[in-house]
């Protein structure tokens, strides 16, 4: 028999075996997990055995990127089977919708007779979007549509087919009686337990550990790191990665129970490239090593929200007892736009002509059940914001910003990216850049019948979603026409504002119009941020103003960001006086600042000045930013 033959025969009595039972598919992505965060790659202080006994059960995939660097860029990649250059939502605003006509990956398993359900983080289309999801195949969804809304556990309701659901006892922010999470995890249970007879298809894009890094005291993980020697965030994003873990286990033990664990492909993953959290000189790449491996020291560059390889690398592992060899482990190198033709071929579905993925099945099962070898893509591509990346095999080009020059790398001998070869590689880096060129369509988002309700989800995580006075933005919630939120400046002993300037910022975030000047535009409301989309800079952050004359200044007062989050509130902070804005001596007054919202006044000697320099040297949850509601000067 020839070799044609032999394959067309395995084709024929394998491959049917697949789809004769129509397996189900569960898909967990845990958002922002990093890729060296599980135990089972090797971390030292965070304790996954469900995770490790998942991976050990099925297979790990090294090379398995995700399709963006930030959130709702990255589940539009997985939900579409399309890159980044042809998707429509490549902003990370919240609620930026997909168009009505694109397909998902539950819009094409349904014809095949699948239910299908979310669970977790949408962030492809806030409510009365065309990108809503029961609009792109899913019969259920229940979580958060926004973006905004879920960076709180505690909001005052969740969304169930756009219908809000209450949630006892939240108001929103940091605490309340109905830690979200748990209701989010107990509906998917429900629902693969409601659909055990019929194939199903579950996507869990769990928001935990994102967001505020919130655990109930009385969640059983939480015992396992409330005294570990790191900061309370640190202690508390490892209990929300184990309390993910945990559930993890009670998924399987449901699938067993049901007796369809041998029928489900189960996947987990994280969503895009883990951020450095909790950093100090000890750990400078952060405590838990989100990028650096633990076992040798080997670094990926960048982070979340940027296309280097440490924004995209995901932990990313599959099961299906009786398929998938037990222990394996692949290189294949791939990202999210194969989940896509990946699942259609397992449930003997047709995947859109237009997506940019492939299916991966060959390498799940192996080319000779699946009847089929293995195929490779000729190039990967990204784009976010001003950042693009294409990778082709171990060649990588990433380009920064829209005007900077392409940088290439050599991933097979520098997988830090530490040395750029586009000036050696002159050849090679002109076929990769013609390449990224063509892969980049302009953007088409979908639309909105109306925003109120959409609004009012954004107002949610502040509480304020029944006060008309507030409004919502992509910047955050503010009060119509007010100048305060919550905390006010001190008025006894400050100096006016009035004539004041910011000479210079060593760095603001643009995209989201937190800039320098906010710190010193007498509204609490608004913040100055330093630029955390399109790449992060790195402290010490220096913020120069010009007083509009000379003072003599005793103290400074600072207020931090006054919404619910903590992203940049300021930890470790020096203040110089000069009378010229380019050079400063020795630092007046340093302080150590408490995790508050509520004014701080820091004191100093009596000295005469007109140029401000602040320097911000760390933040309050151990990471690289800073963030400056308003900034105040005693004196006379």
């Amino acid at each position: 028999m020839s070799r044609l033959a032999t394959l067309a025969a395995l084709v024929l009595t394998i491959a049917p075996s697949i789809h004769a039972a129509k397996p189900n598919v569960i898909y967990l992505m845990a958002d922002e997990l990093g890729y060296y965060e599980p135990s089972f790659m090797g971390n030292p202080n965070i304790q996954t055995p469900n995770i490790d006994r998942m991976a050990a059960e099925g297979i790990r995939f090294n090379n398995l990127l995700a399709g963006s660097s930030v959130c709702a860029p990255t589940r539009c990649c997985f939900l579409t089977g399309k890159h980044s250059g042809h998707t429509s939502v490549r902003a990370n605003g919240g609620g930026t919708p997909m168009r009505a006509d694109e397909e998902t990956i539950a819009s094409i398993l349904k014809p095949q007779g699948y239910a299908t359900g979310g669970f977790g983080k949408w962030g492809n289309g806030g409510r009365d979007s065309t990108g809503v999801p029961e609009k792109h195949g899913f019969d259920e969804f229940f979580g958060y549509y926004d973006q905004v809304h879920a960076h709180t556990y505690y909001p005052p309701y969740l969304i169930r087919n756009s219908e809000e659901v209450p949630l006892p006892g939240n108001k929103g922010g940091t605490s309340g009686q109905t830690y979200s999470h748990y209701e989010i995890h107990n509906a998917a249970m429900k629902f693969i337990r409601d659909n055990a007879k019929q194939p199903f298809f579950a996507y869990l894009p769990y928001t935990p550990p994102h967001g505020n890094f919130n655990i109930p005291d009385s969640d059983p993980a939480w015992a396992l790191y409330k005294d570990k020697p790191w900061s309370e965030d640190a202690r508390r994003y490892a209990a929300m990665v184990t309390m993910i873990d945990r559930e993890v286990g009670e998924i399987i033990a449901l699938l067993k129970e049901l007796g369809i664990d041998g029928n489900t492909l189960f996947f987990f993953s994280g969503d895009n490239g883990g951020n450095d959290y909790f950093k100090s000189a000890e750990y400078p790449r952060g405590v838990h090593l989100a990028n650096k491996d633990p076992k040798t020291g080997v670094e990926y560059r960048g982070t979340k929200g940027t296309l280097y390889e440490g924004g995209l690398r995901i932990p990313f592992i599959a099961r299906w007892p009786g398929k998938i060899p037990a222990g394996s482990v692949s290189d294949f190198l791939g990202y999210f736009p194969d989940m896509l033709p990946t699942v259609a071929e397992v449930a003997g579905a047709t995947p859109p002509a237009d997506i940019d993925g492939i299916s991966f099945l060959p390498e799940l099962i192996g080319a000779a059940t699946a009847g089929r070898a293995q195929p490779q893509h000729d190039y990967l591509y990204w784009e976010i914001g001003n950042w693009t990346a294409l990778r082709q095999g171990t060649w990588r080009i990433v380009r920064t910003k829209a005007n900077a020059a392409w940088e290439l790398y050599d991933l097979a001998t520098d997988p830090s990216e530490s040395k750029d070869l586009a000036a050696a590689q002159p050849d090679l880096l002109a076929k990769l850049t013609a390449l990224a060129t063509a892969a980049h369509q302009p953007a088409q988002e979908g639309s909105f019948s109306r925003t109120d309700r959409h609004e009012r989800d954004r107002r949610a995580k502040y509480g304020k979603q029944d006060d008309a006075s507030y409004e919502a933005s992509p910047a955050g919630v503010k009060k119509k026409g007010a100048k305060g939120k919550t905390a006010a400046m001190p008025t006894q002993g400050m100096l006016s504002n009035t004539d004041w300037k910011v000479v210079r910022v060593s760095s603001e975030n643009i995209a989201n119009k937190k800039l320098a000047t906010n710190a010193i535009d007498g509204d609490t409301t608004t913040l100055w941020h330093s630029k955390f989309s399109g790449g992060a800079a790195k402290p010490p952050h220096e913020l120069v103003i010009d007083l509009g004359a000379q003072h003599t200044v005793r103290g400074f007062v600072y207020l931090g960001r006054q919404d619910a989050g903590w992203n940049g509130a300021l930890k470790e902070v020096e203040f110089s006086l000069s009378d010229t804005a380019d050079t400063f001596g020795a630092p007046i007054a340093k302080a150590s600042l408490a995790k508050s919202k509520e004014p701080q006044t820091v004191e100093c000697p009596a000295t005469k000045g007109r140029y401000l320099l602040l320097r911000a040297l760390s933040d309050q949850s151990g990471g690289d930013l800073a963030s400056i509601a308003e900034l105040g000067v005693l004196g006379d």
